[in-house]
């Protein structure tokens, strides 16, 4: 890489109500020329100096080498940034945010145009700030994000309680109670620390306190208004991560400005994600902020509206590399035409059954069915990924096709549409689309969950009345997959889906009506093969100095005497040293989820977090331990905040809450 920029290790950024943030800047050399540097902001609450320091170390670089400065930000009340963070994608970040892309846009060596980009929150908020207009943001990448707050983030999904909300508000609790870098911030350090402390918020108690899809989810949902969204967006996503539905949605509400890429990828950028092939994010991106940040006619206004790689037959394993498929791409995305698979009276899926199956059946899944569905946010392609489903598949209804003759490949949402009662007001509904191979192994293509109290809607749900058949109508998350002939296609069908999500108060017996089952999937239609081209460095991360090695585990305990089932993880990162600013830092969790059959108060779940920070002479450690655990009509909820220096507890806390069911 040609040596034509330089690093502003940290830059202050005054707001106008006298709140500093931090920068750090990769700035080319030719900015020193007036107005000559368009600048791509990143802005997020996870600590630049040792956060995501090796991704921002593998990016901006090669951003500022292209001539395009890379501003990357820490919110307020993180990292070295002054003041506390108020919560998830508040108006005040967003203010803020628009705050700083003046500042950038002030500065002499700036062009007045700026881009946005980043994955997760910073995917989030990047939309966001686009949709509040501001003159100089010009464009945005915006990585697994998404465009509905209520269904497609960490917290519900379709009125269902997800387990990841306690997992992230334990994050969130940890990562924000971390100390500033006193090399940075010098002896106001430890005052900062304790402010922190003191007066960061109880995410787990805010985000429970909204269980329907009211105003505070749909702030920042711009899926409420797709029509006014300003400006062009690269849309990118991975099959193998929670956040899949968004490039779809996105190209489908904002034909003539989104565009989408979705790889097999995990919750990473394209360039160094598993599992491969990976896509050479980079070029990709100066192409994007080339075209729209200087006005350069290279042609990024004319990629296809969709890029997709097709999943094609990859099994269940511990570990994947990579997954067999190939890339397509349609210029325009228009709504799929469907197949319908309906149960035949032999109890078969099938395309056209010349007699649809007859009866009812009861359903009534374990409470720990589940275990095999991975995380909702998948960091690793390991055991976080769904497993073989014929773990899951034994407390299912199921139904499959005959081994298929030919093949079919789909793109998009698959719609689940059934009749069905229950002898509970509250029930969940769980299905899935998986590959059944020809040696039985079973791999989940997609999966949808449904709260059935708000099978109408998430604004204002409706508990069911016991033994009245309803109608229901469930979009699974979208999917690119090719299933091969020799295969069978199967769904699969459960009232528990634990521990991704919770279960009702209810442990709930389901009388589905067979004749009104039908799956519609979307068939990938007209489309053309590409090759995409992947990233030059097959490992573009930066390496760090390890004093300590890490370690992660992931357990499933199934207590025969007492009828327990305990869901163990456990991350270690190991004690890792960043080479130029000397901080060591290191971050240690353990989870453990239980429950016990038939009684779905049993459920109960307990996190711990520890997190590390070092350097030579200094260390500045935070404990927290976060419990969830529910009666008939409250959740209850309690977080314990301990803060260590050089041994000594400067700070403790214990809060707790108890927050009413509403319709979960």
């Amino acid at each position: 890489m040609p040596n034509n920029f330089h690093v502003i290790e940290n830059e202050w950024i005054l707001l106008k109500d006298g709140t500093r943030l931090a920068a750090r800047i990769w700035m080319p050399d030719d900015a020193s020329q007036a107005a000559s540097v368009p600048a791509v902001l990143e802005f997020l609450p996870y600590r630049k100096r040792n956060g995501t320091a090796p991704r921002d170390e593998s990016t901006y670089p090669v951003f500022a080498a292209a001539g395009i400065a890379g501003v990357r930000v820490d919110i307020r009340g993180s990292g070295e940034s002054d003041g506390v963070i108020d919560g998830e994608y508040t108006p005040r970040e967003l203010s803020d945010a628009i705050e700083v892309i003046e500042w950038i846009t002030a500065q002499p060596w700036s062009n007045g145009n700026v881009g946005m980009m980043g994955i997760s929150w910073g995917g989030f908020n990047c939309l966001q700030v686009a949709a509040l207009k501001p003159p100089a943001l010009k464009a945005v990448i915006s990585i697994a994000s998404t465009v509905d707050r209520y269904n497609d983030d960490i917290h519900y999904k379709n009125g269902t309680h997800l387990s990841a909300q306690l997992s992230w508000a334990a994050t969130m609790s940890a990562y924000q109670s971390r100390s500033p870098d006193p090399e940075i911030v010098g002896d106001r350090w430890r005052a900062m620390w304790l402010e922190r402390l003191e007066q960061e918020p109880f995410f787990m108690e805010e985000w429970l306190s909204h269980q329907r899809r009211d105003d505070f989810w749909r702030h920042g949902s711009i899926g409420e208004d797709f029509d006014s969204f300003p400006v062009p967006a690269l849309v990118i996503a991975g099959w193998a991560d929670g956040y899949r539905n968004t490039p779809l949605k996105a190209v489908a509400g904002m034909p003539g400005k989104a565009k989408a890429l979705v790889g097999p990828w995990v919750h990473k950028y394209p360039h160094f994600a598993y599992p491969k092939p990976r896509a050479d994010f980079h070029a990709e991106a100066i192409a994007w902020w080339r075209r729209w940040l200087c006005d350069e006619n290279n042609g990024a206004e004319a990629i296809p509206q969709v890029r997709a790689y097709i999943l094609d037959g990859p099994r269940p394993a511990r570990w994947r590399e990579a997954d067999p498929g190939y890339w397509i791409a349609k210029d325009a995305w228009s709504d799929p035409e469907t197949m319908v698979l309906a149960v035949g009276s032999g109890g078969r899926l099938e395309r056209d059954p010349a007699a649809r199956a007859g009866g009812k059946t009861l359903l009534r899944s374990p409470l720990h069915t589940g275990t095999a569905a991975g995380e909702f946010f998948t960091l690793k392609p390991d055991t976080e990924m769904p497993g073989d489903q014929r773990l899951d598949d034994a407390g299912s209804l199921t139904f499959e096709t005959e081994i298929l003759a030919e093949e079919c490949v789909i793109l998009g949402q698959p719609v689940l549409k059934l009749r069905l009662s229950s002898d509970a007001p509250l029930a969940n509904l769980a299905a899935r689309l998986v590959d059944v191979h020809a040696d039985g192994s079973a791999t989940r293509v997609s999966f949808g969950v449904l709260n059935l109290a708000h099978r109408d809607g998430n604004a204002e749900p409706k508990a069911l009345e016991p033994d009245k058949t309803v109608e229901v109508e469930l979009a699974l998350d979208a999917c690119g997959y090719r299933f091969g002939p020799g295969h069978r296609i199967r769904l699969s069908l459960s009232s528990a889906y634990w521990p991704m999500i919770l279960p009702p108060p209810h442990d709930t017996t389901l009388d589905i009506d067979l004749a009104s089952i039908e799956v519609k999937l979307p068939l990938l239609g007209e489309h053309r093969r590409i090759d995409l081209a992947e990233p030059a460095n097959p490992d573009p991360l930066p390496r760090y100095e390890t004093l300590e090695g890490g370690s992660a585990g992931r357990v499933v305990e199934r207590d025969m005497l007492n009828g327990v089932t305990r869901y163990k993880v456990s991350e270690d990162t190991g004690l890792n040293r960043h080479p130029g600013n000397g901080l060591s830092a290191r971050d240690i969790t353990e989870q453990v989820w239980s429950i016990m059959p038939g009684d779905p108060l049993s459920m109960a779940a307990e996190i711990t977090s520890v997190c590390i920070l070092a350097r030579e002479g200094w260390e500045a450690t935070t404990r927290s331990v976060m419990k969830l655990s529910c009666t008939q009509t409250e959740w209850v909820i309690s977080e314990h905040m301990q803060a260590i220096h050089e041994g000594s507890t400067v700070f403790e806390r214990e809060r707790s809450a108890r927050i009413p069911r509403d319709h979960m």
